[in-house]
């Protein structure tokens, strides 16, 4: 019998594979736990249209990554580090903060967890920080650091 996967199933396949497997195991063990669904021709249909849905839903985050890439090419966002005599700084500048400032001067929602920083931010001036927004996309953000 063949079984569409709904979900991976350990030495078996990943979720939306066809597979074939043996009538027992296939009613006992996948369709009672609903793991998968028998390939026939509705069911096999069902699963091209979700597919087509995916590759369709895929390529406007795509899209949608490309449109953001080119919005922050040019931008910049303005943070402020206290600073001491001689100019020495406490503290220093995270990705969680970089995100706010995006938020409040650019008003574009940037997740935090998209931002590229191999440390925080400890120097005033200029910075580049990357930004990961689609894996195929990735963008630059010019963040000023000044003195508070």
């Amino acid at each position: 019998m063949e079984v569409i996967l709904l979900e991976d199933v350990k030495s078996l396949g990943k979720k939306g594979q066809i597979v074939k497997v043996n009538d027992g195991y296939a009613r006992n063990f996948i369709l009672k736990k609903n793991l998968g669904l028998e390939a026939n021709s509705k069911n096999l249909n069902d699963l091209k249209l979700q597919e087509a849905n995916n590759a369709k839903i895929a390529k406007e985050k795509l899209e949608n990554a490309k449109k953001q890439a080119e919005e922050l090419k040019e931008a910049s966002v303005t943070v402020k580090l206290k600073t001491g005599a001689g100019g020495k700084t406490f503290g220093s500048i995270s990705a969680k903060e970089i995100a706010q400032a995006a938020k409040d001067q650019l008003n574009m929602d940037i997740d935090k967890k998209k931002l590229v920083l191999q440390e925080a931010i400890k120097s005033l001036g200029c910075h580049i920080v990357q930004l990961k927004l689609h894996p195929e996309v990735t963008a630059e953000l010019t963040v000023k650091v000044v003195e508070e």
